[in-house]
Formats: C-alpha cells, sequence, structure tokens
C-alpha cells in the first residue's frame, strides 16, 4: 500500500489498489483510505466512523464491512479518520468539525469519479453522514445503528433525497432499537429499516448478515441511482 502526502499531487490509487492520502482539512490533514474497483467504477462511497473517545477509528470491522460492499459493487471506496484520530489532526469536535471533514473527504472524491455517491456511516459515523447529507446531496444513504440521541438539542437533519437503508439489530446494547425506530418514524417517507434479531451494537459474529443486507440494497438500488 502507497501513501500520498500533502507534499504531493494526490490522486486516486490505480485500478485494484489502494491507498492512504493525507487530504487537507479544516482542522489539518485528513487520513483517508481509498480503494479502487478492478473494472470502471460504479461512482464512489464515503463511509464514517464510529465514536473517536470510544475507539472509533476506519480500520472499525463495522466501517471495513460497509466499504468492502461499495467496494464489491464496483465502487470506490474512502474510509477516514476523524480528526484527533490516527493521522488526522486537529481534535472532537462533537460532531460539527466531523460533519466538515466528511464534506472535505466527498468533494475531493467528486472531483476524482464520476457517478453517484453512497454515503454510509456506523453509530457515531452515522450521525455525522446524515448530517452530511444536506450539503452532500448523496444518491444513497446507509446508516447502521443511528445514535439519535446525539441529536439532542438541535433539529433532526432533513432526510436524505435518496434511498436510505437503516440496519439495527433488536439487541443492540448502546443505542436503543425502539428509540431508534420512533426517530425514523418522524422522517416521511421513513427509511427502509431492516431489523436483525440477536444483534448488538458491535455485530460481533454477524458481520456477514450485514454484509449480505447492505449488498442486496446496493444490488437493487444503485444501477437507478447511476442513471445520468
Amino acid at each position: 500500500m502507497a501513501e500520498e502526502t500533502l507534499g504531493r499531487s494526490l490522486k486516486l490509487p490505480a485500478a485494484g489498489q489502494a491507498d492512504t492520502l493525507l487530504l487537507q482539512g479544516p482542522a489539518g490533514r485528513i487520513e483517508t483510505l481509498v480503494a479502487v474497483p478492478s473494472g470502471p467504477p460504479t461512482g464512489f462511497a464515503v463511509v464514517c466512523h464510529p465514536h473517536p473517545l470510544h475507539g472509533g477509528a476506519l480500520g472499525n470491522k463495522v466501517t471495513y464491512t460497509l466499504a468492502s460492499c461499495a467496494l464489491k459493487g464496483g465502487m470506490v471506496a474512502a474510509r477516514f479518520n476523524f480528526r484527533g484520530v490516527g493521522r488526522s489532526e486537529g481534535r472532537h469536535d462533537a460532531g460539527r468539525g466531523e460533519t466538515d471533514d466528511t464534506l472535505v473527504v466527498v468533494d475531493w472524491l467528486r472531483g476524482q469519479v464520476p457517478g453517484p455517491l453512497l454515503l454510509a456511516g456506523f453509530s457515531f459515523g452515522a450521525f455525522v453522514s446524515l448530517k452530511a447529507a444536506a450539503r452532500a446531496r448523496p444518491s444513497l444513504q446507509v446508516s447502521i445503528a443511528p445514535p439519535f440521541k446525539y441529536f439532542a438539542g438541535e433539529p433532526l437533519p432533513p432526510r436524505p433525497d435518496a434511498p436510505w437503508l437503516v440496519v439495527h439489530g433488536r439487541d443492540d446494547e448502546v443505542v436503543a432499537y425502539d428509540e431508534t425506530r420512533a426517530v425514523l418514524g418522524q422522517y416521511q417517507p421513513p427509511p427502509e429499516l431492516v431489523t436483525l434479531d440477536g444483534v448488538g451494537h458491535f455485530f460481533h459474529g454477524k458481520l456477514g448478515e450485514l454484509d449480505r443486507v447492505v449488498g442486496e440494497f446496493l444490488r437493487r438500488s444503485l444501477p437507478a441511482a447511476a442513471q445520468p
């Protein structure tokens, strides 16, 4: 795996390859891992990781699974570290600056890859990616165990104007399933909610189920999203 730095011209990795890029964000460098499919890209995906103050990083297994689903769907897939995580500069900003970080990655990839954007995230990353959707305007949205408790004190973000999949384990011990379902019912139309029985917040031993659900969503939604 090669690495592109700010001192060199940033470019997409070669087909079938992955590189770590250091994009310039509002708080400094944003460590970004970009993987490119072997064939012509069908679009691009930006995936947001869980809470930085609780060990969240781009290497999280759920974040990896989401990026893998996008790559198998023929999309350029980017995972990145929020500010203050890994080699990303800056400090945690409770979702505000992290939303800006997400938009930097989206904007850079939009200048490199034609086609639709899949905006995805897990837990805190689902919260941030939903906030970012109002400005990023994705063609597809995927939210895994979105913690709407982080929205306390501010209005809910607008519904993404795109097919929107939410996946949540009924036995989630961190983000209450019933709370998520109640909040999702406030959106019109509500997103597609897939409930996985016997699945906790971290999808231990259940990543195969997550891969299946997200992969199926992409297979039926991506062709329509890719139409001009």
